[in-house]
């Protein structure tokens, strides 16, 4: 395997934000996202990282953000380095496959999750309320059960520690009625049409998460878009009732954590090499069924 690239050393742009997975600096008036190797699982940065999973996020996500443009804009401008007069070339090749050149949006302060089939911390809540972030459900779900239709579950946006789950009417209050009701619409229609393309390749999105901005007071979708990072990826054969599908994602990892007794706060335990080559394999396999 290759060395996973942890981070970066960009002397000719600005740094205005570094996140879990995503560096961001300015470059001119736009933005430069760039997506290293590094994954995180329970909100935590794991200390390896994954060799490639920068490169399958960024191409992915130029994948479905190209397929999607007509349900509504984007903020990629493009992922083609060697057209960027601001960037040295003796950079390029260390961002290729992995940058993208965006408009600067003003982000919401709300993660649109859309959720399609009941897993995850939704199938905790449902266990405990028959509820996912007050959505009433009905009685009787199993695990990777269908919903008769997607449903809309935000979030906010924690800088540290974990995405607290919010009502739709607080995201009103947060974004005001036109925005909210705007990528409710949006993040639904998404959701459906990702799904649709997905399970025309044998994938099911189980569920996902959508960033959206305003550029000049029109919803943009940016950051990732159904990516592994973002989503839930199962093998659509193997979805039924009371079923645990195998993840096309990060889940591999959880899994293996939840093995080691860990307590989910820093540090995280050492990765072993057979771990970190079965997700970047995990990684590499989701893109090829999708956009190969």
């Amino acid at each position: 395997m290759s060395e996973p690239v942890l981070s970066l050393d960009l002397p000719f742009v600005r740094r205005v934000a570094s996140g879990k997975v995503r560096e961001i600096y300015e470059l001119g008036q736009d933005l430069l996202l760039v997506a290293t190797d590094r994954i995180s699982a329970f909100d935590v940065v794991m200390a390896e990282g994954i060799p490639g999973k920068g490169r399958v996020l960024t191409e992915t996500t130029a994948f479905w953000l190209d397929k999607l443009r007509d349900v509504v804009p984007n903020h990629l401008l493009s992922c083609d380095v060697d057209a960027w007069p601001e960037v040295p070339p003796e950079f390029r090749e260390r961002l290729r496959g992995r940058a993208m050149r965006c408009r600067r949006c003003q982000p919401t302060r709300v993660e649109w999750v859309v959720r399609g089939y009941l897993t995850g911390s939704g199938w905790l809540d449902y266990q405990r309320t028959g509820q996912i972030s007050g959505v009433a459900l009905p009685a009787g779900l199993q695990h990777a059960s269908r919903f008769e239709e997607p449903i809309l579950t935000p979030s906010t946006k924690a800088a540290s520690g974990h995405d607290e789950p919010i009502s739709f009417e607080r995201c009103v209050e947060l974004e005001g009625a036109e925005v909210a009701h705007r990528a409710r619409e949006v993040a639904l229609e998404l959701y459906r049409r990702g799904s649709e393309y997905a399970r025309s390749r044998g994938i099911v999105i189980a569920d996902t998460k959508f960033e959206f901005g305003l550029f000049d007071s029109e919803l943009m979708l940016i950051d990732e878009c159904l990516t592994p990072d973002s989503s839930r990826f199962w093998p659509a054969e193997e979805v039924v009732p009371g079923g645990k599908p195998t993840s096309f994602d990060k889940q591999y990892l959880r899994d293996w954590l939840l093995t080691t007794g860990w307590d989910r706060t820093p540090p995280p335990p050492p990765l072993p090499v057979e771990v970190v080559r079965n997700t970047a394999a995990t990684y590499a396999e989701i893109q090829r069924r999708l956009s190969a």
